[in-house]
């Protein structure tokens, strides 16, 4: 139990009416998960405001509301407005769990790509030292033994605070999080300092209604992270680094495959054998020896570059990096399933017409016999990117098998036959498999040796949505289920 008095600490605010000295059991933000004598931010969001729900939430018990805006509220109901109740959910939770980020060493990571991958990476590594980290991100949050599966990159400040407070519980040391330009935006991340801010890169993304309203927003937003830690890492070879840390107010650090960057990779090799695709360098500058990442492809070089810096600043020698970079894994990124000895076979969560040019290009560079990809679109999603992404299959694959995704309420042939249009304006060749099973199934049983087959789209998904229901749909379980028929066939 905390008092509302202590909650409201860092805040700057006016006591509408009511008293601040009263005790309170639970923060809210979610009307829904209001308890009796509950504090409750009103939160104004892209669908709904928060505001308009205070007589409901009076109505199940809420002894406090902070707002941003007079409302109609009992007498014996606290209203305290603030400047900004984003803000003041930020501080508020903050306070609420103790401030568990002033313990933790909380390390951030933003971008437009690589985030994900390099979260991964630095808990691997730190985790190979002894220590306990906690992770936030895309695909899931995880302290201890706990997975749960993520609803957005970065969530709401209160989830953060009481996520932080779980992982101190645990014994984790350090916390390492995905960090979104919408997180940044909507003040999630606000209420405590990262010990390390990290800028991967930036293009044209998360552009329109509800998100950024131009890049140069959007570039504003991820440049925000360099005013709330202690030390910057940032992408020296990324054409906007600048821009990103001309108004930072922390320690900056560099990396790249620029001279002049801090910390560099050179003499870059890809590693490729049967069922095994990697990348080997050597680094130079705040840390120097060699590595071999298995992963491959220049991206990984990056990622990696970032996760030796990262944990460099902690104190880690590259020797104890060694084996965690080298067998690195992340469900859904460039995921290498083994299925032959003599072709390769990976999942990616490749979705848009970007993602799938980048990694395309990439395993092009392994000079691959054949480069075979399986990818559908999702429903109700823009036609164009169907177009984009059979056009980017068509100009870099050998084969592109075009199947289902999450249909959602279109009909998969319909997709189907949009994504052709893109393969049209390119001499691609390409077969049609509406199941995606029965085109998994046929990738597999077609290898030829030296092939590196993707199935791009799905990642780490675990479903898939037909008429607004989700049906269980792994690809490993598929992959696994085809190999077993396969050999039954034989």
């Amino acid at each position: 139990m905390k008092k509302v008095s202590e909650v409201l600490q860092t805040l700057e605010y006016e006591i509408l009416q009511g008293t601040i000295d009263c005790e309170i059991t639970s923060v809210a933000y979610d009307s829904r998960k209001v308890t009796e004598g509950g504090l409750f931010v009103c939160i104004r969001g892209a669908k709904s405001d928060g505001h308009s729900f205070a007589a409901d939430v009076i109505e199940k018990g809420a002894a406090v509301l902070i707002v941003e805006e007079a409302v109609e509220a009992p007498e014996n109901v606290t209203l305290v407005r603030v400047a900004d109740t984003r803000d003041a959910l930020a501080e508020i939770s903050a306070a609420y769990f103790d401030h568990p980020a002033d313990t933790l060493k909380v390390i951030g990571i933003t971008g437009t790509k690589g985030k994900t991958t390099t979260t991964y990476m630095v808990k691997s590594i730190l985790e190979s030292t002894g220590a306990k980290v906690g992770l936030i991100g895309t695909i899931e949050t995880i302290i201890g033994d706990e997975h749960t599966p993520s609803a957005m990159t970065t969530p709401e400040s209160y989830t953060i605070q009481e996520s932080f407070r779980k992982m101190l519980d645990e014994g984790c040391e350090y916390a390492v999080m995905e960090v979104s330009s919408q997180g940044l935006k909507l003040r999630r991340v606000s209420g405590f300092t990262f010990e390390i801010g990290i800028f991967t890169n930036i293009e044209p993304d998360h552009i329109g209604p509800n998100e950024h309203a131009d890049f140069e927003e959007y570039l504003a937003c991820k440049a925000m992270l360099f005013r709330m830690c202690r030390l910057g890492i940032v992408n020296a070879d990324d054409a906007h680094a600048r821009d990103i840390i001309k108004n930072a107010t922390c320690r900056i650090e560099t990396y790249g495959i620029s001279s002049d960057a801090d910390l560099r990779a050179d003499n870059i090799t890809l590693v490729h054998k049967p069922g095994y695709l990697g990348v080997a360098y050597d680094v130079e500058g705040l840390v120097e020896g060699s590595v071999e990442i298995g992963l491959p492809g220049r991206f990984s070089v990056y990622n990696s570059l970032t996760a030796i810096a990262i944990c460099h600043d902690f104190g880690v020698g590259l020797e104890e990096m060694r084996p965690a970079l080298k067998n690195a894994k992340v469900k859904g990124r460039i995921e290498i399933v083994p299925v032959s000895d003599e072709f390769t076979l990976m999942i990616d969560y490749a979705h848009n017409a970007m993602a799938l040019n980048s990694l395309l290009t990439t395993l092009r560079e392994y000079k691959p016999g054949r480069l075979v990809c399986v990818f559908g679109c999702g429903g109700n999603r823009s036609k164009l990117r169907r177009y984009e992404m059979g056009e980017v299959s068509g100009r870099l694959a050998d084969l592109t098998i075009i199947t289902s995704d999450n249909p959602r309420f279109e009909e998969p042939q319909a997709i189907i036959d949009d994504i052709k249009i893109g393969m049209a304006k390119t001499r691609g060749e390409y077969i049609e498999i509406i199941n995606r099973k029965d085109a998994i199934k046929y990738a597999i049983a077609h290898g030829e040796p030296g092939d590196v087959i993707v199935l791009a789209g799905k990642g780490h998904e675990d479903y898939q949505e037909i008429r607004g229901k989700k049906y269980p749909m792994d690809e490993r379980v598929l992959i696994a289920e085809v190999l077993e028929e396969l050999k039954e066939e034989k």
